[in-house]
């Protein structure tokens, strides 16, 4: 198969801000949904089947298509998992290929969208597993952009559900998105992972389980750890 070649990974998917915060008492599914700009991620059933099939031809058009459809929504969760642009980049191109590789085992019994990203999100276990064997500097170099900004005041006391806020809701302007994101990348990897799917990518919580292999009540307590270990890293600036 000759290797696809994709341009401006990622173009139009750089993330907003959500407008409101979740209430407090308020059910976690009525929550508004994470910068809500990333594209569609469903096509029709009959266009898929007609793809999937292609693709198991391995009609390389087809292949070319699939890219088309999915290397957004593809590129930006490797790249929020990951945290470095060239590494996405590396990641979202072998997801693809194994995809085109690996069709042939897939069994219908979820969309296509949720098994791409059950392999966008195993190929990100993987290499943050390979990052975490070298040695980085970003942990210093995220403490060190911390420490330029002028600290404010916090409120005292553990937040509550309904307090906890979203990572939209935290950024203000590009400096802090780019805080954000660096704070994303030093979580735990099981909370980092829940929260770009369900606060970045926008999935539903049953996508989420089928996509993780976890239960509703686990993926809802983790994604409540993961924002307030968030919300721990950037305190000195919120």
């Amino acid at each position: 198969m000759e290797e696809v070649e994709i341009h401006e990974w990622g173009s139009g998917t750089s993330p907003s801000r959500g407008t409101t915060a979740v209430d407090e008492g308020e059910d976690v599914e009525s929550e508004e949904t994470l910068w809500p700009d990333v594209s569609d991620r469903t096509m029709s059933p009959l266009r898929e089947r007609i793809l999937i099939r292609r693709l198991r031809e391995h009609d390389e058009r087809a292949f070319a298509e699939f890219v088309r459809a999915y290397q957004n929504q593809v590129f930006n969760l490797v790249f929020r998992m990951l945290g470095n642009r060239e590494e996405a980049e590396d990641v979202a191109q072998e997801v693809f290929i194994t995809v085109f590789k690996n069709i042939e085992s897939f069994r219908g019994d979820c969309r296509l969208s949720t098994w791409i990203y059950r392999i966008a999100t195993n190929h990100c276990r993987n290499r943050i597993k390979y990052l975490a064997r070298r040695k980085t500097q970003e942990h210093r170099e995220y403490q060190d952009e911390i420490g330029r900004l002028q600290p404010r005041e916090g409120v005292a006391g553990q937040p509550t559900a309904g307090q906890v806020e979203r990572p939209d809701q935290m950024a203000e302007g590009r400096q802090m998105e780019t805080l954000v994101q660096k704070a994303i990348k030093t979580l735990d990897e099981e909370h980092r992972e829940v929260i770009v799917l369900r606060d970045i990518q926008n999935l539903a919580y049953q996508d989420i389980c089928e996509i993780t292999g976890l239960p509703s009540g686990t993926v809802k307590s983790r994604l409540h750890r993961a924002r307030l270990a968030l919300k721990d890293k950037l305190k000195s600036v919120l």
